[in-house]
């Protein structure tokens, strides 16, 4: 049983069961913050990993190295870190409790260049004393930079926990902020070649 989770241009789905997926399709991709394992089923971004880090999984024996399907993905991550993409338009695949898709969920309604705190993501999905369990949901979040996880700090607006490191949060944050005036000169340079 899959359920459709819409999240504006995306939709993450949630499937019941493990039992009968597809096998996992998978690919490296370089960042300037290192290199991203991408996973897919069926076409479909199921994780995007910083390689060499202790939460990042090893590429199993069932699973078919195959660079098609990331084309998209990686096209619209190298449009981010050129600072002329500010939101994903890919489709998602998550699987997690009804709680965590809730909390990945408000990750993608946080603009570009903004930050939020724990608390109020909490606030957004009606746990308002859930800031902690919010925490933990957003460091289960399988799908780095395209489900922004980045984008959320303290509530004192310190940069706090990132499973991929503070570092990197910090980067991206800076990146974005660097970045507002060559997303609108990329973004109305892309509007006038689909004219």
């Amino acid at each position: 049983m899959v359920l459709p989770y819409d999240i504006g241009m995306s939709q993450i789905l949630r499937t019941s069961s493990a039992n009968g997926q597809s096998p996992v399709q998978y690919c490296y991709s370089d960042t300037p913050l290192g290199s991203v394992l991408l996973r897919a089923r069926n076409g479909v971004l199921v994780g995007l990993d910083f390689t060499g880090h202790r939460l990042s999984p090893d590429p199993m024996g069932s699973w078919i190295l195959d660079e098609v399907p990331f084309e998209r993905v990686r096209s619209q991550l190298e449009g981010y870190f050129a600072g002329v993409l500010s939101d994903f338009d890919l489709e998602l695949s998550l699987m997690g409790s009804p709680f965590e898709l809730q909390v990945w969920n408000a990750l993608r309604d946080i603009p570009y260049r903004a930050t939020i705190s724990y608390s109020q993501i909490a606030l957004r999905i009606g746990r308002p004393k859930a800031a902690r369990a919010v925490g933990a949901a957003i460091g289960r979040n399988p799908i780095a930079i395209v489900v922004p996880c980045h984008r959320v700090i303290g509530a004192n607006r310190e940069l706090t926990g990132y499973a991929w490191g503070l570092e990197r949060k910090a980067w991206l944050l800076d990146h974005e902020q660097s970045h507002l005036v060559r997303h609108h000169q990329g973004k109305q340079q892309i509007e006038a070649r689909q004219r």
